[in-house]
């Protein structure tokens, strides 16, 4: 299929917004947007971070997702608490696939549910004594832990409970950090409020701990890796590159990442930021209080690879600069070879995005690399800054849509006929069942590491795997099917 002109495009738009009430018609309209390169911010052209409207199907998380599920649940040492009923705990446990090194029970508890498990007498008296019991049994049980976190769900905000107090009298009693984070889920539009509720529960509780300590050794080439979460083992593939050109990282935020790292945060040269909208309030908090530059990186795809270790070698010196091209050129052979084995077999194919956090512009780059192109992109909870860093990613004329509903991205898939989706797992299903070859953008599909050059390998053969299956020639969609001529007979 041809690539579609503007106009195509904003008629395609109007078509599926013709479903809809005039009302929701003309709210959902500000959230579908033809790209438009020449714009240098998005708020001309889409708008974002706004809530859902109810009655429509959305991808979203909530709050808690954003801060237990996202920022604070993969640091490994440390035991998170979901203060609240059961089931909010027990659905974001262990989801995203956070790689760790360490001996869960033991030293690590990432894989781990730890719930104060409310009942209705709880909501009615209040969880303050029993979140207090729960830290007191943490601590006999587990006594290796290095900090907890007080995840706070919804009932907590609607009750009242003091999760400060609790924790500042737990941490005086144990001598540990004890940080309350008041996630609770109905606050904010979407996980992304609970990112930011995170960060600035960090930066409360847990930076200004360690201000003024100088005990911990420096170098002129540390750096920390924030908002790169170690799905599937990325953060490892990332810090490899790093060191390799010559920097010491010193702090993971958070994928296989403790407490103590983040705490000596405040001490390296410069912050690399992966996933921007998840990290990107703490990293401006450290450059006002500490004076530590940040800057974005992307590392899917050579490509943008290559980019990325030029740009961050561009702040230190030429020992860093050299490593940054040695290492590039180390790498040389071996991406080439992967581009030559696969870029035959996906050249030309037509991809559409729906993703979270950075994904939506960051993997385009590796696509292109594989000669694939990206025909339609958007994010389940991005703000306006988002939308300014992808549109000059994505070409003039492709399609963008914001909080998209499982209506209009079902339709929008059926006009523009991409040769491979790549979202999440709530619609991973709706899509095969179309005959549509998919990947699941958020966890790699239990594959990966997609970042580094050994990642893009990885992401290249998953692709190739993907959209060349010879199942998807034999699928039909069982509404599709051809009915038998005759009634099938009862057994006698």
């Amino acid at each position: 299929m041809p690539a579609m002109t503007r106009e195509e495009t904003e008629a395609l738009i109007q078509e599926v917004l013709e479903v809809y009430p005039e009302k929701a018609k003309n709210d959902r309209a500000k959230h579908l947007a033809v790209n438009d390169q020449s714009l240098e911010k998005a708020n001309k052209c889409i708008t974002s971070n706004r809530k859902s409207l109810p009655g429509v199907m959305t991808i979203r998380g909530c709050a808690y997702a954003g801060s237990k599920g996202v920022v604070w649940g993969p640091i490994k040492d440390m035991i998170h608490i979901s203060h609240g009923p059961v089931g909010c705990g027990q659905y974001s446990r262990a989801g995203r696939r956070n790689y760790y090194v360490g001996t869960t029970g033991v030293n690590t508890f990432g894989t781990m549910n730890f719930t104060s498990d409310f009942q209705e007498k709880d909501i009615v008296f209040g969880g303050d004594k029993k979140l207090a019991k729960l830290i007191d049994e943490i601590e006999v049980l587990f006594p290796l832990n290095k900090g907890i976190s007080i995840q706070s769900e919804c009932p907590i905000g609607l009750i009242g409970d003091d999760i400060e107090a609790v924790a500042k009298m737990k941490k005086k009693e144990h001598g540990k950090t004890v940080v309350p984070v008041r996630c609770e889920g109905f606050r904010g539009v979407s996980q992304s409020l609970g990112h930011h509720i995170a960060n600035d529960a960090i930066r409360d509780w847990v930076l200004e701990a360690r201000d003024g300590d100088d005990s911990f050794p420096t170098t002129p080439y540390d750096v920390a890796v924030i908002g790169d979460y170690n799905i599937g083992g990325d953060a490892w593939a990332s810090r490899t590159l790093l060191e390799e050109m010559g920097l010491r990282v010193v702090a993971q935020w958070s994928g296989d990442g403790t407490i103590a790292e983040i705490e000596k945060t405040p001490k390296v040269k410069l912050n690399l930021i992966h996933c921007y909208r998840s990290m990107n309030y703490i990293a401006r908090h450290m450059e006002e209080k500490y004076s530590i530059p940040w800057i974005e990186y992307n590392f899917f795809g050579p490509t943008k690879i290559a980019e990325s270790l030029r740009r961050i070698a561009a702040h230190f010196d030429d020992t860093i600069k050299e490593g940054a091209e040695r290492v590039i050129e180390r790498y040389k052979a071996e991406y080439e070879a992967v581009i030559a084995k696969y870029r035959p077999r996906l050249e030309g194919k037509r991809v559409m995005l729906y993703v979270g956090g950075l994904r939506p512009r960051h993997v385009i780059g590796a696509y292109e690399d594989l000669g694939m192109e990206v025909v339609g992109t958007g994010y389940e909870f991005a703000h306006n800054d988002d939308y300014d860093r992808t549109i000059k990613e994505m070409g003039n004329a492709t399609l963008l849509y914001d909080d998209v509903t499982g209506y209009e991205f079902e339709e929008f898939v059926k006009k523009i006929q991409p040769d491979l989706i790549g979202s999440g797992i709530k619609e991973k299903y709706i899509f095969q069942k179309m005959g549509i070859p998919f990947r699941q953008m958020h966890s790699w599909d239990y594959s990966g590491p997609y970042h580094g050059f050994d990642g893009f390998a990885i992401f290249a053969r998953d692709m190739d795997m993907t959209l060349n299956n010879p199942c998807w020639k034999n699928i039909k969609a069982p509404w599709k099917k051809e009915t038998a001529s005759e009634p099938v007979k009862a057994a006698a």
